[in-house]
């Protein structure tokens, strides 16, 4: 069994989507990020970066593991799913694995950050991040043009990917002409376990389509930007 800290963001239904494609069983324990439950001792001693999401292994003695793509990796291997074992394959995954954790998340977030979350419209800074995750997009696009899956097969690359990229309009971000993404994302969400992960550890509704809504979660969100 498998104790997953988590909270609804992209990177924590990274891990979720992941749980819930290989079958994985699990229990969920909601970190309140708002709050700063990410800072208890509890939570550091299972992640000292204190951040989410993170898991315990219960059936190798309470093994700890932290960082998105780390737990990914690690429940690939555990199921010997969604990650080859040979070293092309594995590191055709990896790569696509890299280019989120290195590109799409960071600059997604700082968009979040800039565009929905920061008190002050910085518009250089806005334009700056949204610029540069349209080019990831592109990028992105680009590769499906002749690609079904981001690597050879559908891969633990697709979900981490995927995780952050269907959340394009709350970064304000546009996917319009990317042809190939929008069919990649599509397909996507047909995936086993994917809709399912994104409502771990709640639903968050559809916040694009209630202003209201939005808002009242881009003014608790700041709580987070110092923590």
């Amino acid at each position: 069994m498998i104790d997953l800290y988590t909270a609804p963001t992209p990177n924590g239904h990274k891990a979720s989507c992941t749980l819930e494609a290989l079958e994985i069983p699990y229990e969920t324990q909601f970190v309140n990020i708002s709050e700063g439950e990410q800072h208890k001792p509890e939570f550091r001693a299972i992640n000292p970066n204190g951040r989410i999401p993170a898991i315990v292994d219960r059936e190798m003695g309470d093994f700890a593991v932290f960082e998105s793509g780390a737990i990914m990796i690690y429940l690939a291997e555990k199921a010997g799913r969604l990650l080859p074992t040979d070293a092309r394959g594995r590191s055709r995954v990896i790569q696509w694995l890299m280019f989120q954790m290195g590109g799409v998340g960071p600059m997604m977030g700082q968009a979040n950050v800039f565009y929905r979350y920061f008190p002050e419209k910085i518009q250089p800074a806005i334009d700056r991040y949204q610029n540069e995750c349209r080019r990831l997009f592109e990028v992105l696009d680009g590769h499906l043009a002749d690609n079904e899956w981001l690597a050879d097969d559908y891969s633990i690359a697709d979900i981490a990917n995927w995780c952050w990229v269907r959340t394009y309009k709350w970064s304000g971000v546009s996917i319009e002409g990317l042809e190939h993404l929008q069919r990649w994302l599509r397909v996507m969400r047909e995936q086993s376990g994917m809709t399912a992960g994104i409502e771990v550890p709640f639903s968050l509704g559809n916040l694009l389509e209630d202003e209201k809504e939005a808002a009242d979660f881009a003014k608790n969100a700041q709580k987070t930007l110092q923590t």
